[in-house]
């Protein structure tokens, strides 16, 4: 897969297809809205789903720590679905995911769906500030310069042979970064949305999750309840 190099802050960040962030010069790798046992959540109101959610998420992010052998797993909130989310893990699972967090270390950021630190090794926080970026859940509104956040699991649509594609995305304007959600049963806000727009009023730069790369393409300044609709020429190929 190939990844796609921006820089934030004066730092060189790498954006993976799979839609986690490589901090090279930190071999810091950040995902975001994990959101482990939203199944059994569900379930827990009496809609079923297919269990079998956390086992898909721990493949991608294990396949990711393998990818990048980072330092340092950072995971930007809503790791669980709920407060609860880490007792009801199957015991194969939490095995998993507890040697995945002996192997480096993890950072755990809270976040709105998890606001209590899990029974799992790493550390917690509310947010994580190294060099000029600050890690936090949710962006912040105002002018920011090195904030990197997730909650709002960005999706973006452009036109292909007629239709249109909807994936998750990363959405990024030189002075903050927006991650996708990696949950397997996550869904998505489109960048257009209000309560994305808002944090990125001189326009941005969508980067859609391609099966093996991503493709970039910009999107202008927003009004607020107005939007813009991505271009739909082909898409650009970043590499990295």
């Amino acid at each position: 897969m190939t990844a796609a190099p921006i820089h934030i802050a004066g730092e060189r960040l790498m954006l993976d297809p799979q839609g986690a962030m490589h901090w090279p010069a930190q071999r810091m790798l950040v995902v975001s809205d994990l959101h482990f046992e939203k199944a059994s959540a569900a379930a827990g109101r009496g809609s079923l789903l297919p269990p079998f959610d956390t086992r898909e998420t721990l493949a991608t992010l294990a396949a990711l720590i393998r990818k990048y052998s980072p330092r340092t797993v950072l995971a930007l909130g809503d790791s669980f679905h709920d407060a609860k989310g880490s007792t009801r893990m199957l015991p194969p699972d939490q095995a998993r995911l507890t040697a995945l967090a002996q192997e480096t270390q993890f950072l755990w950021v809270l976040g709105n769906h998890d606001p209590v630190a899990p029974d799992l090794p790493g550390e917690s926080m509310a947010e994580h500030r190294t060099g000029p970026l600050v890690l936090r859940h949710q962006a912040q509104t105002g002018r920011v310069i090195g904030e990197i956040s997730g909650h709002f699991h960005p999706k973006a649509s452009i036109a292909v042979r007629g239709t249109d594609v909807c994936r998750p995305c990363f959405i990024a304007d030189g002075y903050r970064l927006m991650l996708p959600a990696i949950g397997a049963y996550t869904g998505g806000l489109d960048v257009r949305s209000d309560a994305i727009a808002v944090h990125f009023p001189r326009g941005s730069r969508v980067f859609l999750l391609g099966e093996r790369r991503l493709y970039s393409f910009p999107l202008g300044p927003m009004r607020p309840g107005g939007g813009q609709r991505p271009p739909s020429p082909d898409p650009i190929l970043t590499r990295g």
